[in-house]
């Protein structure tokens, strides 16, 4: 097969019990795509075809819907009786699975930045409507390969081909789901919600942190069993140095009863980025999480605008440094083409020695050389008065984002200066 429709066949990827994987190439967008070609006898199987064809339109349907760094975005479908496919971003670095054997487990602080982004990737799903049903390893990607001391790798999750939409007509299809991974109300076939993903994506993290699954069973029904019925053993129990909250955080998204798990996604996320917070988990001082940093940035008013794909745009293209007290930050008379944000710390702003403003945990600086059409020197020095944490924006960077993104830069930078020119008035007013 040298071809399917317009895209070009490079090589197999890979095969499974309804569709192979291929590795194609789209001429007219000129981007590496994954197609995953349906078989179509599988689609005419007496016992489970119409499951497969109503699973196959629910991830058509789904094509240019889901736009998240962290969710893998399907491109282009075609439902046909001859030749079915799902044209899928492709994402080279294969799955979680590779790490949920005891031998190649993550460092904590890794695997709690994967899940964090998992849990805000399905809050976005879930907003738009949608649960996916069938979170576990195989499904969470790595956009590239990964070594247990690379920490580079960031994750898409896949297949929504299991999900349930709502606001469609829809009648829940039984039996689909991976049984090691489900919840108590989908073994039961109850109605379902963000809940049962809370659960899976709870499982998905005990398996990451210790190697194993909670419940261990020979069988479907045993396992169902042990869902429904029995607690299962905490993480540390069968890996060192697993602190309390993490073992706290998965027994809460693993709660049987839905009153006691958590309630949505906000919650689970916060925990999980309280872990980072208060300095139970971290890599080295100036390695910070994305988790930490998308934590921060969502605190700040300059940021309140900004949807949680655009934070995570932002994360992505700025840089973070912790500095040391009387370090000079920007110097005046000197040319930048980059802005900063205090997110921690004091730091001053000062003309050949004399403070003109002090600076605290929030604000943005630097950002005049950067909009002047003409000048992009400096015109004062920006000091650090403690310990501080910067975020730096480089001015190509930000030219390179996306529109929206832009957009509440600048959005934001008017409200700044009107904030400033406010101020002013008050200062010489008072005069």
């Amino acid at each position: 097969m040298d071809r399917i429709g317009k895209y070009r066949i490079i090589r197999k990827l890979g095969a499974g019990a309804t569709s192979t994987v291929y590795l194609g190439s789209d001429p007219f967008a000129r981007r590496e795509v994954a197609i995953k070609v349906i078989f179509p006898e599988a689609l005419k199987d007496i016992d489970k075809g119409r499951a497969y064809h109503r699973m196959l339109v629910n991830e058509a349907s789904l094509a240019g819907k889901l736009m998240h760094p962290h969710i893998v975005q399907i491109y282009d479908a075609v439902v046909d009786e001859r030749l079915s496919y799902i044209v899928m971003e492709y994402v080279p670095g294969g799955t979680l699975e590779q790490f949920c054997e005891p031998g190649r487990l993550l460092p904590i602080h890794r695997l709690v930045e994967i899940i964090f982004k998992c849990s805000r990737a399905l809050d976005y799903a879930y907003r738009m409507g949608i649960t996916h049903r069938d979170i576990k390893p195989a499904n969470i990607l790595l956009t590239q390969s990964e070594s247990k001391d690379d920490a580079g790798s960031d994750i898409k999750i896949s297949d929504f081909g299991a999900a349930l939409t709502s606001g469609n007509d829809q009648t829940q299809v039984t039996g689909v789901g991976s049984p090691a991974y489900m919840s108590p109300q989908q073994v039961c076939e109850a109605q379902l919600d963000h809940q049962t993903d809370i659960y899976s994506l709870g499982v998905v993290m005990y398996q990451l942190l210790c190697g194993r699954l909670p419940f261990q069973a020979s069988n479907n029904f045993s396992m169902m069993y042990q869902i429904t019925h029995i607690e299962p053993s905490p993480p540390s129990a069968f890996r060192s140095g697993i602190p309390a909250s993490l073992d706290a955080i998965v027994a809460r998204a693993m709660q049987k009863n839905t009153e006691q798990r958590y309630a949505n996604w906000d919650e689970f996320s916060i925990d999980l980025a309280l872990t980072f917070g208060k300095g139970q988990l971290t890599a080295s001082q100036q390695d910070f999480s994305d988790s930490e940093k998308f934590n921060t940035l969502r605190t700040l008013p300059f940021f309140s605008a900004f949807s949680d794909v655009e934070i995570w745009e932002v994360v992505r293209f700025s840089r973070w440094q912790v500095v040391a007290p009387d370090t000079l930050i920007m110097k005046d008379g000197e040319p930048g083409d980059f802005f900063c944000f205090l997110c921690e710390g004091q730091a001053r702003v000062a003309k050949n020695n004399h403070t003109l403003d002090q600076l605290s945990a929030g604000e943005c600086f630097g950002e005049m050389a950067l909009i002047s059409k003409d000048n992009h020197i400096r015109s004062a020095d920006v000091i650090a008065q403690s310990v501080a944490k910067i975020m730096t924006i480089r001015g190509e960077s930000l030219d390179q984002a996306s529109e929206s993104c832009r957009m509440h830069f600048y959005q934001a930078f008017l409200e700044v200066l009107s904030s400033r020119l406010s101020l002013a008035n008050i200062r010489l007013a008072s005069v």
